[in-house]
């Protein structure tokens, strides 16, 4: 997946986050809601978050160099990972903090009609921001479900986005339901219970990135679809008897490492193996669109070793020839 849809929709997020955190902490100053405080955390964590996405892709962006042959794809991995460590610490546990504190130190609100039209306006923003990056991933996601895209998916920008945003939209809903029953009753705890679970989400949805991001950092290969593709092109080039193994791995979101060894002729010269590896490259990267670098070591099948006759089986230097032949 090129960062170009997932560009646009980090771009959308950080827009909204910061309009989204300025509107929260001024709801906050006039209402001293918990709500309103973890929230606002949660919008600035949010926004950092996005320009660390930004940032992985502009690292990512370098062109490789001798210290490293592979390029910098593995920076928006860190990004991601880094994204899920923001959520956890910033958003997580301060939510959950304030909203221990409130429930032990409950305090009436002032103001709390503000603070509403203010939740109001930002789950408006948000779902802009949701909803950008929900259109940004449809054309990538096909038929896969929602979580089997989030699962699969080698590129952690719009992942990473989608799941942010969603847990705003429901974090918003869950401060917006906090303030409201502490108006509705004139009993301020129920800011306190908004704001710890608010807490609770961000690190319910920090471990989940952390974990999606963490294998993509450590090395994950090709997704099901395209492994089979690019076993089915080497498997069809002419001159390839079989595909022996292969080993797909993910260098960046965008560029992926093929190694595998192939099985040809035992007749072919070395020009005609030489062929044949450039056309069984080349089969590959017709059929993948990520940037590919391709590593082909030809060999000769097992079958066809076995189906030798035992004189030629026999014929090294030394060997006595068999008297029955």
């Amino acid at each position: 997946m090129s960062a170009g849809g997932g560009t646009k929709a980090v771009l959308a997020a950080l827009a909204a986050n910061l309009g989204i955190a300025l509107a929260k902490f001024v709801a906050f100053l006039i209402t001293r809601s918990s709500s309103m405080l973890a929230e606002s955390i949660h919008s600035v964590a949010d926004s950092s978050n996005q320009a660390l996405l930004l940032l992985g892709q502009r690292q990512a962006a370098r062109p490789a160099d001798d210290e490293h042959p592979f390029g910098y794809g593995r920076s928006r991995y860190i990004a991601g990972f880094l994204v899920g460590i923001v959520l956890f610490s910033v958003g997580g546990l301060f939510s959950i903090y304030e909203g221990i504190e409130k429930l032990r130190h409950p305090h009436d609100l002032e103001s709390g009609l503000v603070a509403i039209v203010v939740l109001v306006i930002a789950i408006g923003l948000e779902t802009f921001s949701f909803r950008t990056a929900i259109v940004e991933s449809r054309h990538l996601k096909g038929d896969q479900s929602w979580v089997r895209f989030i699962r699969d998916a080698r590129a952690p920008e719009l992942p990473v986005v989608l799941l942010e945003d969603l847990a705003a939209l429901v974090g918003l809903i869950f401060a917006l339901l906090g303030v409201g029953l502490a108006l509705l009753t004139d009993d301020p705890i129920w800011d306190g219970a908004g704001t710890l679970a608010i807490g609770v989400l961000l690190l319910l949805v920090a471990i989940v990135v952390a974990i999606e991001t963490y294998g993509m950092l450590v090395g994950e290969a090709a997704a099901p679809a395209q492994v089979a593709a690019i076993r089915q092109a080497l498997a069809g080039a002419p001159a390839v008897v079989e595909v022996i193994h292969m080993r797909t791995l993910h260098l960046g979101p965008d560029e992926l490492l093929v190694a595998a060894k192939i099985g040809l002729d035992a007749g072919m010269t070395a020009a005609q193996v030489a062929a044949a590896i450039d056309e069984a490259e080349a089969r590959v990267r017709a059929a993948v669109p990520t940037t590919c670098r391709i590593y082909l070591e030809p060999d000769i099948p097992r079958a066809a070793v076995a189906a030798e006759p035992p004189a030629a089986a026999d014929a090294t230097p030394g060997a006595t020839p068999d008297p029955a032949h």
